[in-house]
């Protein structure tokens, strides 16, 4: 390993040289209390900048071992550490000068969820930091501008570790907060399982968010307040007893007018599915870590999946136990959604209907009468949702505001008012035993089969050149196919998006092989990220991108609307 002062004369020697010639500084350096590490070079200073990487030891940064041993209390430290750091460094972003990105500092961006990252990285036995970022190389022109370069790396760099990886340099107050954040909010998701729960929010939490593009919490936002008849209470271990409303397993049905909150509350539920940071509102709000929200998609790539719990007998003779489409209609797509949910091991479905097609939903008395079920391929959701419940464990929520015919058939009634809930279950059964119930289905439907096993795309044979991009949270794209992923909407950060794209590229190369089932694929996929980080499905250590960790429910999603997958 080479010093500090090593690349500060090479630095020198380089200076006014051609760009290229920066790709000598590439290696290790041995800095005062940690490793610098240039990992890779950009080819110009108008092209993706550098990626640099920090490497400090547990026993110099200083933190105490109970912050980092566990799961959640690692990830918490790490996100606040990813957090302190990017602050630091948004002060001397691009105050060295050049053209292209030259002075760029940048480090990942986090969101209001706590998510694991390649960004922050610690070791659970020994502590050892690593912190990936990315550096503009300086450059007049094409020109190497190494006086500039050495100003970032020798005086704004070493400041912005100072002042963020250290402990006793730290806030000690805040980063016991935020770990015993973390412990409280496992401690709830513990508890949904034994209190019989799908979700819980906390009295007090912020639903609402500041604006269609933005995820803060809203200023002057109605505070959550749950109903009597719904309220439980929790002794967490840090913030003591805390009350909320409890989401019971079963079927939630969730009403009310429009603009009165009914939609925000399913949209916090969805994203309860992740830890949130102090001050986002919704630290509380906590969610079965398998629930997924499930809606139409139109258009979708459906490959060889069984809904046939749910349409059966098209005119054309299409076989639906192995359904296979390049573009679905709504019912289809959410039949499969549905079904892949099962598979992916999904204990509860969130549900819109402003997003959900109509007929896969409901088929209403008139319409039963008009056009015999006999003449109908598709089964009804709600003809479906008690069969989910008590043959598969499956809760759901459902958010409804035009039709009536869930009332018959939920456990729970909430009414959303003035974004204020009420417990409505007693006075909306009583209204509907005025109106008749829809007769539903005396046959149980066979349990769907999830047996597919894809195999390797012959693009992926000995090639390890594939490209890759991520479009933002929308989609990613591997070679000429584009993984649609804009209506999979528990996917609030674009790193998550970049690390499927990065986990169907490894699953392509290592683990597709036609003899395991989608399910096993996922599984190993687990194991693989669980074992060694998410740099570990990166390439080279020198192209580790920025990820963040996404659930295997999205992967299980990613992989479904993958239309090169072969099967």
């Amino acid at each position: 390993m080479q010093t500090a002062e090593d690349l500060r004369n090479l630095l020198k020697r380089i200076d006014h040289k051609s760009y290229p010639a920066y790709k000598d500084a590439k290696g290790q350096y041995q800095f005062p209390g940690f490793v610098l590490s240039i990992d890779h070079v950009q080819g110009d200073p108008f092209a993706s900048p550098s990626r640099v990487s920090v490497h400090m030891k547990g026993r110099i940064a200083g933190f105490p071992k109970e912050f980092y041993c566990g799961k959640y209390q690692r990830i918490a430290l790490q996100d606040y550490l990813t957090r302190q750091f990017g602050r630091a460094a948004e002060k001397y972003a691009f105050k060295a000068k050049g053209s292209g990105k030259s002075g760029l500092i940048s480090i990942s961006r986090c969101g209001q969820e706590v998510l694991e990252r390649t960004a922050c990285e610690m070791d659970a036995k020994s502590g050892d930091i690593t912190v990936r970022l990315e550096i503009g190389f300086p450059a007049n022109g094409r020109t190497i501008n190494a006086r500039e370069l050495e100003k970032i790396l020798f005086q704004f760099l070493p400041e912005c570790v100072g002042c963020s990886l250290y402990f006793k340099t730290c806030d000690k107050k805040r980063v016991q907060e935020t770990i015993e954040l973390a412990e409280d909010q496992q401690y709830i998701r513990a508890e949904l399982g034994k209190q019989n729960l799908v979700a819980f929010v906390a009295n007090g939490a912020v639903l609402p968010r500041e604006s269609g593009v933005s995820s803060r919490p809203m200023k002057g936002a109605v505070p959550f307040r749950s109903p009597r008849e719904l309220e439980v209470e929790m002794h967490l271990p840090h913030k003591g007893l805390i009350a909320g409303m409890g989401i019971r397993r079963g079927i939630t049905l969730v009403v009310g007018g429009g603009y009165h909150g009914k939609s925000t509350l399913l949209k916090a539920l969805e994203l309860g599915v992740y830890n949130h940071i102090c001050g986002d509102g919704r630290e509380y709000v906590i969610t079965d870590a398998s629930a997924m929200k499930i809606r139409a998609e139109d258009g979708r790539s459906i490959k060889k999946t069984d809904i046939s719990m749910f349409i059966n007998d098209l005119p054309n003779g299409k076989e639906t136990k192995g359904f296979y489409t390049e573009d679905a209609s709504g019912s289809t797509s959410q039949a499969a959604n549905v079904v892949e949910s099962l598979e992916a091991g999904a204990k509860a479905l969130l549900i819109d209907e402003d997003t959900s097609a109509t007929n896969f939903m409901i088929r209403d008395e008139l319409m039963q009468r008009v056009i015999h079920r006999d003449m109908e391929p598709i089964t009804p959701f709600i003809d479906r949702i008690r069969e989910l419940y008590e043959n598969y464990g499956v809760s759901t929520v459902i958010v409804a505001g035009s039709s009536g015919a869930y009332f018959h058939i939920a456990d729970t009634i909430i009414q959303m008012d003035r974004y204020v809930p009420k417990e409505i279950t007693a006075m909306a059964k009583r209204e509907a035993e005025h109106f008749p119930a829809l007769s539903g289905l005396e046959d149980k439907a066979e349990a769907p089969v999830f047996d597919r096993r894809p195999m390797q795309n012959k693009a992926f044979r000995g090639n390890d050149r594939i490209k890759m991009k991520t479009l933002g949270k929308e989609a990613v794209q591997i070679n000429r196919d584009t993984i649609d992923l804009r209506y999979v909407e528990q996917l609030p950060d674009s790193e998550q998006v970049s690390a499927l794209g990065y986990c169907v590229r490894y699953a392509q190369k290592h683990l597709l092989d036609g003899k395991h089932t989608i399910r096993q694929v996922v599984e190993a996929m687990e194991r693989k990220l669980e074992e060694d980080g998410l740099a570990a499905i990166c390439e080279s250590t020198s192209s580790v991108a920025n990820l963040a960790m996404p659930r295997a429910q999205e992967l299980f999603a990613c992989l479904n609307r993958y239309r090169g997958l072969g099967l």
